[in-house]
């Protein structure tokens, strides 16, 4: 059995899920108190049908048996089959073999350079057309605000689909500095970008903690009257600290979803001694979105941050921005870092797309 509550006040139900996820075959996934077992059988106990029901004070007890999808990659099904997360960390023995695996689908080089004092690392692919060369990405890895997580599976098959370097920021950690320790770092990096770059050939990016911190760039970027990038790229995030959006509450189950629990983000070290956190700088959804750069959203549904990225990219909308939404069938948080599988290529491909369109040179 696992318990979510999510106050009445926050504008969600209070639940209690009971989940089971039925997957190939006869053997079944089963979340219960944050552990995972994978069994022949429905595990003793587990729910077999589909039910709901709603107390007094609007407490949902829920159980719901989810087939194993078939709309999505032989490759995703045996990752949904085994219950692993698809956001492996930094210190996963699956991170340095998903490297090697980028660096073999999407050539590029490295180099490590400092910019503005900050450290980063620049991805260059083999060749770039001469309609590229004034182009410039910008990477802001995942990771939490607590490690790089992800630098390497963001930038390099971004850098070669794109044929177009990828400078990604090692902004301060939050362990290091918090809010806005790492806005302060990406903007003196961009910055210093400027020099070189018309905004308009540049894009900002992250996955994650990256997307997060990409939405408060570009609201500190408007605030203090700077160019705004050609493009942005919000890859499953979240642009408000002040409350869980619903699928965190829902999703958030250890072993199917691959996800935290849905604490208050508030709480979190990168938002330490923050006073107001629906400060706009801090969540961006409430700010003056008017004059942002185009920016793609993606998501999965079985993704933690579905409804938060959801939510932004409505904002954006309605602050009469232009802004795609892209939501891949059953997949889970940061999806595209499992560098081989369809799912990963389509949503690579799609993002490569979206900055070739916006910063020109195609």
């Amino acid at each position: 059995m696992l318990s979510r509550k999510v106050p009445p006040a926050s504008g969600f139900l209070w639940a209690t899920m009971y989940i089971l996820v039925c997957i190939a075959g006869p053997a079944c996934l089963v979340a219960q108190t944050g552990q995972t077992q994978v069994a022949s059988a429905p595990a003793l106990g587990s729910p077999t049908t589909d039910t709901t029901t709603i107390d007094a004070d609007g407490t949902a007890h829920i159980s719901r048996v989810l087939p194993l999808p078939r709309t999505v990659s032989t490759q995703a099904q045996e990752r949904l089959a085994t219950g692993a997360s698809w956001a492996p960390g930094p210190t996963s023995p699956e991170t340095p073999v998903l490297i090697a695996k980028a660096h073999e689908l999407y050539p590029v080089t490295e180099a490590t350079q400092t910019i503005a004092g900050i450290s980063v690392r620049v991805f260059t692919p083999p060749s770039i057309p001469a309609a590229k060369r004034d182009r410039v990405l910008i990477n802001l890895h995942g990771g939490g605000f607590m490690s790089d997580a992800s630098s390497y599976l963001e930038s390099i098959p971004i850098a070669s689909l794109t044929q177009t370097k990828v400078i990604s920021v090692y902004y301060r950690l939050a362990s290091q500095a918090p809010f806005p320790a790492a806005v302060d770092d990406v903007v003196a990096v961009y910055k210093e970008i400027l020099k070189t770059y018309k905004p308009a050939k540049i894009a900002i990016y992250g996955t994650s903690a990256g997307a997060i911190l990409t939405g408060q760039v570009a609201v500190r970027l408007k605030h203090d009257g700077l160019p705004m990038p050609g493009a942005l790229g919000f890859f499953t995030g979240h642009a408000d600290f002040s409350l869980p959006a619903d699928s965190q509450s829902f999703y958030a189950v250890p072993g199917v979803m691959g996800a935290r629990p849905p604490e208050s983000e508030a709480n979190r070290p990168y938002m330490k001694g923050v006073p107001n956190i629906k400060d706009p700088l801090v969540s961006p959804i409430y700010a003056d979105l008017k004059g942002l750069p185009p920016t793609l959203c993606i998501t999965g549904t079985r993704d933690l941050f579905l409804s938060a990225t959801s939510n932004f990219h409505r904002a954006l909308l309605r602050a009469g921005v232009e802004s795609d939404l892209v939501v891949y069938d059953s997949m889970a948080h940061a999806f595209w870092f499992e560098i081989g599988t369809p799912e990963s290529k389509e949503s690579l491909e799609t993002m490569a797309e979206f900055f070739n369109r916006h910063l020109g040179g195609k």
